[in-house]
């Protein structure tokens, strides 16, 4: 199994209660009730992703880095599965988005929704460009992400500009810096 987000709340009153172990406990049990290998998920340090602090507290090791800072994290059922590992060719798949635009997402998370519309919207108008949005479908588009979190990036002529869902007003800051570059 494969998490891709576990949010607990804005709001102080929801922290360190116990309800993002509560949730990994419930993801585990599913887990094991389907007969998988084991959960895994990709943290980072920053904003709109969970660290590795939760997982490691809860016997989840490190199985796999990638750049900037992501961790690959796995607790596996038995010692004789296979080891998840992020794609050695990530790379090459960015390569593939050299010129303009793109917006690679999936409807994973109701903040990438609706911020995603609006960063359209003001590519269009502020910017006068015309994004190639890549919207995920399943699991296997997700997989053959040009990023380790395979849900959402921004890239503008082949660079990552964003590796996690941002908002309209992140996006323009940072498209005002390369356009002032």
């Amino acid at each position: 199994m494969f998490i891709h987000c576990i949010f607990v709340g804005f709001k102080k009153a929801y922290k360190n209660k116990g309800y993002a172990s509560m949730l990994l406990e419930e993801c585990i049990e599913d887990a094991k009730n389907e007969n998988m290998y084991g959960v895994a998920v990709v943290t980072r340090k920053g904003p709109f992703m969970v660290n590795n602090e939760l997982f490691l507290k809860n016997s989840f090791e490190i199985v796999d880095k990638a750049v900037p800072d992501f961790q690959l994290l796995v607790k596996k059922f038995s010692k004789n599965v296979p080891t998840p590992r992020f794609k050695a060719d990530m790379q090459k798949k960015l390569d593939s988005y050299s010129k303009g635009l793109t917006i690679i997402r999936a409807d994973q998370c109701p903040y990438s929704v609706k911020n995603v519309k609006t960063i359209v919207e003001t590519a269009e108008n502020e910017y006068n460009m015309k994004p190639n949005l890549v919207n995920l479908e399943n699991c296997k588009e997700a997989q053959e992400s040009p990023r380790p979190f395979g849900t959402f990036c921004i890239i503008y002529n082949g660079e990552v500009i964003a590796d996690h869902p941002i908002s309209n007003t992140r996006f323009m800051n940072i498209m005002n810096k390369i356009k002032n570059i």
